[in-house]
């Protein structure tokens, strides 16, 4: 039996035998757009996108660009490109161009929706850019196991006293899917964040690297133990978290490219100055991010945003490799499975025919008796 005939034989299994999140799907809370849902069904590569990169990260147009040059780049390497929203209360995976101009033009119109957000986004029919554990809760839902953004949240710098921690960490602590990032935002604490994600047992590896990189710039001072370095590798790891039944996520942090890396000294100059306005401004919880995102980038003179769109492409590029070796693992097992099932039927055949005392033996001796 093919691979394909297989997969399809597991998602009529799913229809037969809902599970709660295939409930939802078919009550209608949530939307899977038509391409996603071939996709998924076929078993190809699908890669999951946030949003509220789009609507808080940058200005329009060029959240709108950024989010097209994006979806492009997945689809270019082989994957389908998930864009997760909420659109007048309704959960949206993949999202049309016209939609996706929607939540570009909504901008910070739109509410930045965390786990936490959902429901209330959802009761009152408002329009919601989904943060990285929002998303990681739709993704996890459908079934896709790959999400690419541009750098998650963590503790917050003096989180210690603030007890200021994203629901980022706390979410792949519990959500089983894989991240692809360029690691924690540098305006946030990296070696609490780690410890964080120790604590919750998150595998956190690096790209083609030893040290965790942070964000604007390719190194963070702080090493990581677990290094992949093909999408080969990137897939066993996922497929191994899966088959465990971990029920964790993975954090893949590939650092920005050399040649898009701000300066660090520039950047944490930049960033100080940024939490001392946001101190004295009292800014926190979660307008204290797009703040401090948002104020970086004017005192770099716009550096700080074009790194930004640069580490977010490349994400998308090793995301959506990392995708197609992830379906083409799968597609191998669901053939070699079949395969072996052939093998089982026709030995089972065999002893049938040729054992003595078997079920063929049996039914001439109950067909001469009667």
């Amino acid at each position: 039996m093919s691979s394909s005939a297989l997969s399809r034989l597991s998602n009529i299994h799913g229809h037969l035998h809902p599970s709660d999140s295939n409930s939802m799907i078919g009550e209608g809370l949530v939307k899977v757009s038509p391409e996603v849902s071939e996709a998924l069904s076929c078993g190809h590569a699908v890669v999951a996108l946030e949003s509220t990169i789009i609507s808080h990260g940058m200005p329009y147009p060029q959240n709108l660009e950024t989010a097209k040059e994006v979806e492009a780049i997945v689809r270019k390497n082989g994957a389908v490109p998930a864009t997760v929203a909420i659109l007048d209360g309704k959960p949206c995976i993949g999202l049309s161009m016209e939609e996706l101009e929607r939540l570009a033009t909504l901008g910070t119109r739109a509410q930045k929706t965390a786990r936490r957000d959902i429901a209330h986004v959802v009761a009152s029919r408002g329009n919601g850019a989904t943060t990285v554990s929002a998303t990681m809760y739709f993704a996890s839902m459908v079934g896709i196991s790959v999400f690419v953004t541009g750098g998650i949240g963590g503790v917050h710098r003096h989180g210690e006293q603030t007890m200021d921690i994203s629901s980022d960490l706390t979410e792949l602590g519990r959500t089983p899917v894989a991240v692809i990032s360029a690691g924690v935002k540098s305006i946030l604490d990296i070696p609490r964040t780690l410890e964080y994600l120790e604590t919750q047992g998150v595998c956190v590896a690096t790209y083609k690297t030893n040290e965790f990189p942070a964000f604007f710039t390719e190194k963070s001072g702080c090493k990581v133990t677990c290094r992949v370095d093909t999408p080969e590798d990137c897939a066993r790891l996922i497929d191994a978290n899966m088959k465990l039944k971990l029920g964790t996520g993975i954090l893949i942090a590939v650092p920005i490219p050399k040649e898009h890396s701000a300066s660090g000294n520039m950047i944490e100059s930049a960033i100080q100055s940024a939490l001392r306005e946001a101190r004295d401004k009292n800014i926190t919880g979660n307008a204290e991010t797009p703040f401090l995102l948002a104020r970086v980038n004017e005192i770099t003179g716009g550096a700080s945003l074009a790194s930004n769109i640069a580490l977010v492409k490349n994400n998308s590029l090793v995301g959506a490799k990392i995708a197609v070796a992830l379906a083409q693992l799968r597609e191998r097992e669901h053939s070699n499975r079949g395969k072996n099932h052939e093998r089982e039927d026709v030995l089972s055949i065999k002893n049938c025919f040729h054992s003595e005392g078997t079920c063929l033996h049996k039914m001439i001796a109950s067909l001469a008796n009667n």
